[in-house]
């Protein structure tokens, strides 16, 4: 889908000028190019009418694309593909990815493109976002980059605030629901961990590589409040996947634990009711059972081989106990 939108000044009602971002019904100067999910027609019609290298529109439609930069100086054409996080309505909500979004800066025109929609430039659509101006295109694709920081940020207290949960839950009780959560939020880390990554040294090259889209002062500042955005999520991200290993470290063990302990007690239960199966063969059929006719006259054995059972299961269970065993 490809959706077209422009820039323009709106007096507020205290006389002060600001700048509104509305859709516009074609391509013109100044103008951003919104592209998700787009078509062979749509790729085409932008290789056409705006000049952009076919290749700049479908590399970052690959899931496997990672983050980079490249220009193309035939079409003066600047292309930044960065990771952003992904939340899909897959039915688990703990297993976040990554999708990559390439930025395409032309002289007149910045170009958005992505395989799915990313509702994140919908803030920006719906002026969401503060001193956003499309015509400014340099500093349009570092809001873009310090909004992508920002939803990194908020889906790893997210991710922390589901750990939290996971371990109150097998606090409790050791599930394997609690324990696949925990897998899905430690795929996420890495997910995340590794994009951010990489995200970084793309911001680092245009902070201090030859190829920079920094123009004026205020992109300067903007720029390196990314790029300290962004390593704050790394942190995070990697002290929440050191936090997740060791808690499912933690339950491995505790889970071996109990298995230990209930083989022990299944095993010492079989050593005290083994006892008095050993006595009472001894006796085999010639005690009397209360049934038996012969009983009434001489029922002292059963009596015997009754109470040296139980005895004998009593003095088992004391050595077990005595050796821990129970």
């Amino acid at each position: 889908m490809l959706n077209i939108y422009i820039s323009e000044d709106v007096k507020t009602k205290t006389d002060r000028t600001i700048s509104k971002i509305r859709k516009a019904d074609k391509f013109c100067d100044d103008c951003w190019v919104n592209l998700f999910a787009p078509t062979d027609e749509e790729i085409q019609e932008l290789v056409d009418k705006l000049d952009v290298p076919e290749e700049f529109l479908r590399n970052p439609l690959d899931d496997e694309e990672r983050p980079r930069i490249d220009t193309d100086e035939d079409t003066d054409s600047l292309l930044m593909i960065v990771d952003i996080p992904l939340v899909q309505d897959n039915g688990r909500p703990d297993l976040l990815e990554t999708v990559p979004l390439g930025i395409i800066i032309k002289k007149r025109q910045i170009i958005t493109v992505s395989l799915r929609e990313v509702k994140m430039l919908n803030a920006f659509a719906e002026n969401q976002v503060k001193d956003c101006k499309v015509g400014y295109r340099n500093r349009f694709a570092i809001q873009i980059m310090y909004a992508a920081a920002g939803e990194f940020l908020r889906l790893l207290r997210q991710v922390d605030k589901s750990i939290e949960s996971s371990e109150k839950e097998l606090a409790k009780i050791t599930t394997n629901k609690e324990l696949y959560r925990l897998l899905d939020l430690s795929k996420t880390l890495v997910y995340f961990s590794t994009s951010l990554k990489s995200d970084e040294a793309v911001l680092e090259k245009l902070n201090h590589g030859p190829t920079t889209i920094r123009q004026y002062e205020e992109d300067e500042e903007l720029l390196d409040d990314v790029i300290i955005e962004f390593k704050q999520a790394i942190e995070m991200a990697d002290i929440y996947m050191s936090v997740v290993s060791h808690t499912l470290d933690a339950y491995a063990s505790i889970i071996n634990n109990n298995m230990n302990d209930i083989m022990k007690i299944m095993a010492a239960a079989t050593i005290a009711l083994s006892v008095p199966t050993i006595i009472s063969s001894f006796f085999g059929q010639n005690c009397p059972m209360p049934w038996d006719s012969g009983f009434s006259s001489n029922p002292i054995p059963f009596f015997i081989l009754l109470v040296s059972g139980i005895f004998s299961i009593g003095v088992a269970v004391m050595i077990l106990k005595k050796h821990r065993m129970l």
